[in-house]
C-alpha cells in the first residue's frame, strides 16, 4: 500500500486534496511508510486542503476460528461498527468505512445503507415446479434422470477437501446455533401450536446439541458445498442440464448438509400426496441416495446426516414457511425429526418407519 493510495482515498473521504505527511503504528510516526498488515493499526498523519490531521486505519487479522474465517464476517464486522460507533457517547468517532482492492487500493464504502449482488440472468425453471408435477402425475425417466445429475453434481463438488479444521467447526456450529438454522429456526415458532409444544422442541434442540458435539471432531470430512442446495435454488432446461443459484453459509462444509436440503423435500412432497414415501417420489429419491453413495462411497454420511435432517425438518414443518400444511403432516415432520436424533445411522432405505410417533 502506498501512500499516493491513502491519499486518493482520504481524499473520496474528505472531498479535499490530501497529502499524507507521515505513516507508523500508533503510539510512533515516521515520514516513511512503515509495513502495514492485516489486523494492525496504522495511523496516518496528513493535510487536507492545508490543514494538519491525524485518523487511525484498522482492519482485522485473517486467522480462522471466533466467526471470522470468511471475507464477510470480516466486512460484516466492520460496516457494525462504522454504523455504530458515532452513536454511543464517549466512543471514539468512526470517519468511514471502506475496503481494500486486489491491487492495494483503498475504497470508500461509507455512504452505503444495503448492499446488493448483481448476477447474470440465467434461463430454465425452477426445478420444484418438477416436484409439483410429480404430485399430480408420476415421476417420468427424465425425473429419475434429474434426480441421478443432481446427486452426480454433489458427488464431485463435495470431493474437492479442505483441511481447514476450524471451518468445520464452525459449520457444525452454525448449523445449530446459527439465526438461520436449527435455533434461529425454532425462535421462528410461534407459540401454542397444536402439533409440537415449545417443551418438545426445547427437547429437540438438546439432542441438536448432542449430535453438535458428536460431530464437530469429524473435521476430515470438511468438503465443498452449496450450502443451500433445494428445490428452489436449482433452474433446469432441456433433460439433465441445470444451474444452481444461491450458495450460502461458507464455501466449506459438510456434504451431508447438501444432501439433506434436496432430499427433504422428495419425502415432504410424498408426506403431503401419500402420507409416506411411495410412488414416484420414492423413485427419485432412491435414485438420488443409491447415485450419490455408489459414486462418493461415503458410507459414513448415514452417521452424520441426522442432525442436517432435522434441520430441514424443521423448514417444512414450519408454519411460518408452511401455513397451509395439515396438521397430521407437521406432526410425521416432528416423528421423523426425533426419531431420526435418536439413531446412530440413518437407513435411508427404510425411511418411512421414521414417520410413526
Amino acid at each position: 500500500m502506498k501512500s499516493d493510495d491513502i491519499a486518493d482515498y482520504l481524499s473520496q473521504v474528505y472531498h479535499k486534496r490530501v497529502t499524507v505527511t507521515g505513516t507508523g503504528k500508533l503510539g510512533e510516526i515516521d515520514v516513511g511508510l512503515k509495513e502495514f498488515g492485516y489486523g494492525k493499526p496504522l495511523l496516518i498523519r496528513f493535510s487536507a486542503d492545508g490543514e494538519d490531521k491525524t485518523a487511525v486505519l484498522s482492519s482485522m487479522r485473517t486467522e480462522g476460528g471466533f466467526g471470522h474465517d470468511h471475507f464477510s464476517d470480516r466486512a460484516q464486522i466492520m460496516i457494525w461498527q462504522h454504523s455504530t460507533f458515532n452513536k454511543l457517547p464517549k466512543h471514539v468517532e468512526s470517519i468511514d468505512v471502506g475496503y481494500f482492492t486486489g491491487d492495494g487500493k483503498l475504497k470508500s464504502a461509507g455512504g452505503a445503507e444495503e448492499y446488493f449482488v448483481l448476477m447474470e440472468e440465467v434461463k430454465g425453471t425452477e426445478y420444484f415446479y418438477d416436484l409439483e408435477r410429480i404430485s399430480e402425475s408420476n415421476a417420468t425417466e427424465q425425473d429419475v434422470g434429474r434426480a441421478q445429475a443432481l446427486a452426480d453434481y454433489l458427488a464431485v463438488i463435495h470431493a474437492n477437501h479442505s483441511d481447514d479444521s476450524e471451518l468445520y467447526v464452525r459449520r457444525i456450529r452454525d448449523m445449530v446455533g446459527h439465526g438461520e438454522c436449527i435455533m434461529g429456526l425454532m425462535d421462528s415458532y410461534p407459540s401454542n401450536l397444536d402439533f409440537i409444544t415449545d417443551k418438545e422442541l426445547n427437547e429437540i434442540e438438546k439432542r441438536c446439541v448432542d449430535w453438535r458435539w458428536k460431530l464437530k471432531s469429524g473435521t476430515d470430512r470438511l468438503c465443498m458445498v452449496h450450502g443451500d442446495y433445494h428445490p428452489w435454488n436449482v433452474m433446469f432446461r432441456d433433460g439433465t442440464d441445470f444451474t444452481v443459484l444461491d450458495r450460502s453459509r461458507g464455501e466449506w462444509g459438510e456434504a451431508a448438509d447438501d444432501v439433506s436440503g434436496m432430499t427433504i423435500n422428495y419425502l415432504f412432497y410424498s408426506l403431503i400426496k401419500d402420507g409416506k414415501l411411495d410412488g414416484g417420489f420414492k423413485k427419485v429419491y432412491d435414485r438420488f441416495m443409491d447415485h450419490y453413495l455408489a459414486e462418493t462411497e461415503d458410507w459414513d454420511i448415514l452417521k452424520v446426516i441426522p442432525l442436517f435432517y432435522a434441520f430441514r425438518g424443521l423448514v417444512v414443518a414450519s408454519p411460518v414457511w408452511y401455513p397451509n400444511l395439515d396438521r397430521e403432516i407437521r406432526v410425521k415432520l416432528f416423528n421423523f425429526i426425533r426419531n431420526i436424533l435418536s439413531e446412530e445411522e440413518f437407513d435411508y432405505r427404510n425411511v418411512n418407519s421414521y414417520f410413526s410417533g
